[in-house]
């Protein structure tokens, strides 16, 4: 009977040396998260613009954040183009942002227009190029230039406000 009262003995001892460990380890994860939540709290606050002294100040309304409407370029581009070794493919999923909703619907209304200007875009790049983020990024602004074009050519006015690739696949 000594022996399995032992046997109990030894594993109560041993999780009563693992409660201190696991109490600081909560603590120190409860520490760690303020001080996150601070600093994110402190930058939140750093990014609004100071109030201007003057005579408005106090009666001043903050101005109202326009909604922001996207258009899914569906479905997702496909090219081929080629490397100096190999055939290359590239998929691309395309999304548009813009604060009216009006230029959207003139996408909409001319989608065989901007697809083929962004597919005349995508085949001619060079992989080499865009394996790099910079070349990525000069892509998606490209073909954000490119949409604008088109929507200015019917509207009087550029209208989209942002192009973002959504998947970018290459092969």
């Amino acid at each position: 009977m000594a022996s399995t009262e032992e046997e109990v003995a030894a594993p109560a001892a041993q999780q009563k040396r693992r409660s201190p460990l696991v109490i600081g380890l909560a603590v120190a994860l409860l520490a760690v998260s303020g001080v996150c939540a601070y600093a994110l709290t402190a930058l939140h606050g750093n990014d609004k613009a100071p109030a201007v002294a003057g005579k408005d100040s106090g009666n001043a309304k903050p101005a109202k954040a326009q909604p922001e409407f996207f258009l899914p370029l569906d479905p997702a581009f496909v090219v081929n183009f080629r490397d100096d070794q190999a055939m290359r493919y590239l998929q691309v999923g395309v999304t548009l942002m813009s604060h009216d909703q009006a230029a959207l619907d003139t996408v909409k209304s001319v989608d065989p227009v901007v697809r083929n200007a962004l597919v005349m875009l995508l085949s001619r790049q060079d992989y080499t190029i865009l394996s790099d983020p910079a070349g990525k990024q000069k892509l998606q602004a490209d073909a954000l230039a490119a949409v604008r074009k088109i929507v200015e050519a019917r509207t009087g006015k550029p209208g989209i406000d942002a192009l973002y690739f959504t998947s970018f696949v290459m092969q």
